[in-house]
């Protein structure tokens, strides 16, 4: 997977890709970075990116031509261009903006699957609709909420995509996270056995592995109830869940 974040401060995204899982993965050769400052294609001695919007407003708008240009040198692909076209697809291009589609667990996967990411980390009141309609593939939301820094959204999506990219992480540490399924996480204990006044649940100390599939199973539904009850009736509709969670629901709504 090949990472590409435009940015007036790639200082942010950079120190991500140096620490932690994802540098092992940059130092395995798994995943590639490159950081772009959309200031070092300005078109002044001032470095300027920004300007007044049209019609007028408050705040200030990133101009298009500095961000134009660090995309070509992305290698994004400019679709009003007739001559773009003979230079193939490029790569997925991503801006990040408050008004974009819902940032999900399975919108990550889809993009875990891409070879090549281009992140453009918007600042102010957002760029110029010009660079949307020529550039942009996806407009992405981290949440229904506004951030000042794009680059903070820009790296949402990158935790999230990464860690779904073969050979980074253990298949078997992705099976039963939260979403998967459907279900929020179980919850998890480690040692001690006591820790002030609370205990490990007996049923994770018996060695019994099919107990304890059964109790986490139940805790996964009985969490996901009480803190997204909207992913219930998700799963619900589209005919997610099997027999026994079907009969877990059933259960643990009872009880409720």
């Amino acid at each position: 997977m090949k990472y590409r974040v435009l940015s007036l401060f790639p200082e942010i995204t950079d120190a991500f890709f140096a620490t932690s899982i994802m540098a092992r993965a940059v130092e395995r050769g798994i995943v590639e970075y490159r950081s772009i400052n959309i200031r070092d294609f300005a078109l002044d001695k001032h470095k300027t990116c920004d300007d007044a919007p049209y019609g007028g407003g408050a705040g200030m708008l990133m101009l298009p031509e500095p961000l134009g240009r660090a995309l070509e040198a992305a290698g994004a692909r400019n679709r009003l261009n007739p001559a773009a076209a003979d230079r193939g697809k490029g790569p997925r291009v991503i801006y990040l903006s408050p008004s974009g589609r819902p940032f999900t667990q399975a919108y990550a996967g889809e993009l875990a699957a891409e070879p090549e990411l281009v992140l453009l980390c918007g600042r102010y009141e957002g760029i110029d609709q010009r660079i949307i309609d020529a550039y942009v593939d996806d407009e992405i939301s981290v949440g229904d909420y506004v951030l000042s820094s794009g680059e903070a959204a820009a790296l949402v999506v990158i935790d999230a995509t990464y860690r779904l990219v073969d050979r980074v992480i253990a298949p078997e540490s992705l099976a039963e996270e939260s979403f998967s399924g459907g279900l929020l996480e179980y919850p998890q204990y480690t040692r001690p056995e006591i820790y002030g006044m609370l205990r490990v649940p007996e049923v994770l100390l018996s060695g019994h592995h099919e107990n304890i599939r059964r109790w986490r199973l139940k805790k996964r539904v009985e969490k996901t109830l009480a803190l997204r009850p909207d992913l219930i009736r998700r799963g619900e509709e589209s005919d997610l869940f099997d027999a026994e969670t079907r009969k877990l629901i059933q259960e643990a709504q009872g009880e409720r």
